[in-house]
């Protein structure tokens, strides 16, 4: 009976290991105001930096990740134009194909004398491995202002790449791990480049 019910829950996760997508780590940048007293506290909201729109779905994904983040981190959210600090908010997408590396066909020469005689040959190396993968690359950027002074207090990009069959390459799976890797140990080390698994 035991086996029974260990085959049956065997067969009810085979459907959800098609759902684990691998992925690679985000890659974080930060920057920020020797003193940092004034991070991390207060009312702050999130808004679209110039040349972004701020009524996009899209956008708006990634101004509700930032916004739990800034909250997990201390911050009560204001609404937009309003609060002591502003998070001006970033982001671009775009799909790109990687090349394959090395040319598809490589031909070799060899040859040989020796007291018997001499010889030469050639061979034939064909490539069959497939086409790369096409990639999704993500890009996220926030500001954080002092919203009476306009004074950058803080900065933080995160870049993130992955198949375009990806779960995490559709903006709602995406946005969720960008945000948290961009203010894991907030504010970081300023300057410093990291990787976020």
């Amino acid at each position: 009976m035991k086996s029974l019910k260990f085959a049956a829950l065997c067969l009810a996760l085979v459907p959800l290991a098609g759902c684990v997508a691998p992925t690679g780590p985000v890659e974080v940048t930060r920057f920020h105001v020797p003193d940092v007293s004034a991070l991390g506290k207060g009312t702050i909201s999130v808004e679209p930096a110039p040349g972004m729109d701020g009524a996009s779905i899209e956008w708006r994904t990634y101004q509700m990740a930032v916004q739990r983040q800034l909250t997990l981190i201390g911050y009560t959210e204001a609404a937009a134009g309003a609060g002591g600090q502003v998070a001006e908010l970033r982001f671009a997408r775009g799909t790109y194909q990687p090349e394959r590396a090395g040319s598809p066909v490589s031909v070799g020469v060899g040859g040989s004398t020796g007291s018997y005689g001499s010889g030469l040959g050639v061979g034939i190396g064909i490539n069959l491995s497939p086409k790369p993968a096409a990639q999704v690359e993500t890009t996220l950027g926030v500001i954080i202002k002092d919203r009476a002074s306009g004074q950058a207090l803080w900065e933080g990009r995160a870049s993130f790449a992955v198949r375009a069959s990806s779960p995490l390459a559709d903006t709602t799976l995406g946005a969720g791990k960008m945000a948290e890797a961009l203010f894991k140990g907030f504010p970081g080390q300023s300057g410093e480049t990291i990787e976020v698994p």
